[in-house]
């Protein structure tokens, strides 16, 4: 499944920041430097969807905010799951 996502390097933290232009946003504590922000993302993603690192791949816009990631073996609920933790991290600030 392809997920569009809205990345904003150099954070304090890494975290959900919610929805951008309905596209998921992710703050990410890596800097945009030598792809660490690309590897930070797909580690965050992995871990928040409980799936393997191999199983995240950036598919395009690697040098750009707004990426597509594609995440095998990801199912709609899943998907569900995390847009509505987005949602709460918003809400709860």
């Amino acid at each position: 499944m392809d997920v569009q996502v809205h990345v904003r390097p150099g954070a304090r933290r890494t975290e959900l920041a919610g929805l951008h232009d309905g596209v998921l946003a992710v703050r990410l504590a890596a800097p945009a430097v030598d792809g660490r922000a690309n590897e930070a993302l797909v580690a965050a993603l992995a871990h928040w969807l409980a799936v393997r690192p191999s199983a995240v791949s950036i598919h395009r816009g690697h040098h750009a905010r707004r990426k597509t990631v594609r995440i095998e073996g990801l199912d709609a609920e899943s998907l569900a799951a995390l847009l509505d933790r987005a949602r709460s991290a918003v809400d709860q600030r």
